[in-house]
């Protein structure tokens, strides 16, 4: 550690009371330099599973071939930009590629922006969009000493524990149209609706389907753009559906993706409306040296593949229902699950002191997390403005038998840090 603090700096943040050192991954492992094993219960860079040999074979095969920018032509961004599309509704035709999540959205607010003649972004409480300074601006969830832009407004999350159902989608609109009035009363207009359709760093909330279409109604009618953050939802995730934004009827203007797009080699984009992207072009030009190239193009292409030739969406849908199942029984056994919540391998599960009055517990949360990757051998992580509720998304190459092993590992941390 003395040696990373001297040549990174302090900035970096680890996970882990005692952090971990990775030299290997396979599929749903990740080794570490102490020789053991870990079960990967939270990350979905890997999407297709750690160090996929699809994937990898693909991306040397590309290397070793061509490897330029997109101002030469080659035909791989174009065959796979048309399986992307092929993958979102008819309306978003237009595909353009970034290197990263915080540049898909930096670039689909820039669009926006342009489209509309507005400024105002509207986002949730705890949302997490991008590292870049017009996004920082936008994610409350880095941190109180980042200040939100003078354009942006929050609006609460869409919070499902201990509402009822048919309350949750009227709620968020509220929230949303009290904002719109706000950025009009300011001079501001609203340029867009910016979600994580998940909502995963305000708590990961997904139901009920449909409770987005009311606010997104609302921003359509004030002008506004909705952008669809589709960086840790995306590419079959939620299992019933190949987007976290189909679980909802309102139809998004532009849906940014990254993180698993190629199973960690860096490559994101968005998917935009036609009409939405003249008006940009018309008065902007975009250029990303390595956006789009040749073996981000390819890796990309291969994460397509094993998708689909492992029905990798399918496995989502039921492993995670079985996953949710299994960790309700543990429940019954230990009342600090107060909520376990989500869809396809994205779970969230709550973690209360006081299941009557729901407070959150965030220490307990850090303490399994915390004891799960130092006895259990699992690594998971913590999300939501307490930090007390486990966020779970492992590789979608996750089975019953590994949901098994961690709704077991969770039972077992839990009965030893007596909660």
């Amino acid at each position: 550690m003395a040696r990373r603090n001297r040549l990174l700096g302090p900035a970096y943040r680890l996970f882990y009371e005692q952090p971990l050192q990775l030299v290997r991954g396979e599929g749903v492992w990740l080794h570490g330099a102490d020789g053991r094993r870990y079960l990967d219960a939270y990350n979905n860079v890997a999407c297709v599973g750690h160090c996929h040999p699809h994937v990898v074979e693909a991306i040397a095969r590309q290397a070793s071939t061509l490897n330029t920018h997109t101002r030469y032509l080659h035909t791989l961004v174009l065959d796979y930009a048309e399986r992307l599309l092929a993958t979102l509704p008819g309306s978003l035709s237009h595909a353009m590629f970034t290197c990263s999540g915080s540049e898909a959205n930096d670039l689909a607010l820039r669009i926006a922006r342009t489209h509309t003649r507005a400024q105002g972004v509207i986002i949730t409480a705890h949302a997490y969009h991008g590292v870049t300074a017009a996004l920082a601006e936008a994610s409350p969830s880095l941190g109180a000493y980042i200040k939100l832009g003078a354009a942006v407004r929050t609006v609460p999350a869409p919070q499902s524990y201990g509402v009822p159902p048919d309350q949750v989608g009227a709620a968020f609109a509220q929230g949303v149209r009290a904002a719109i009035a706000d950025l009009e009363s300011h001079g501001l207009g609203t340029a867009a609706l910016l979600v994580d359709t998940v909502f995963s760093s305000d708590g990961i909330y997904t139901d009920p389907p449909g409770f987005m279409d009311e606010a997104v109604q609302a921003v359509h009618r004030a002008g506004g753009l909705y952008i669809a953050d589709e960086v840790q939802p995306g590419f079959g995730r939620t299992g019933e559906h190949f987007w976290g934004f189909m679980r909802h009827a309102a139809m998004p203007d532009l849906v940014t993706l990254g993180k698993p797009m190629g199973n960690g080699q860096p490559v994101a984009g968005l998917a935009v409306r036609p009409d939405v992207v003249a008006t940009f072009a018309r008065e902007c030009r975009y250029f990303n040296t390595f956006g789009g190239n040749p073996v981000s193009m390819a890796a990309a292409s291969a994460v397509l593949d094993v998708l689909a030739h492992e029905d990798l969406q399918t496995r989502a849908r039921e492993v995670g229902r079985h996953l949710r199942r299994q960790l309700r029984e543990v429940a019954k056994r230990h009342p600090a699950l107060g909520d376990i919540r989500g869809a396809g391998q994205f779970t969230g599960v709550e973690l209360v002191s006081d299941p009557a009055e729901r407070q959150p517990a965030g220490a307990l949360a850090q303490r399994l997390v915390n004891r799960l990757r130092e006895h259990e051998g699992v690594l998971l992580g913590a999300t939501g403005p307490q930090a007390n509720i486990l966020k779970i998304r492992p590789p979608l190459v996750f089975t019953q038998a590994h949901a098994d092993l961690l709704a077991t590992s969770i039972d077992h941390a839990l009965s030893a840090i007596g909660a």
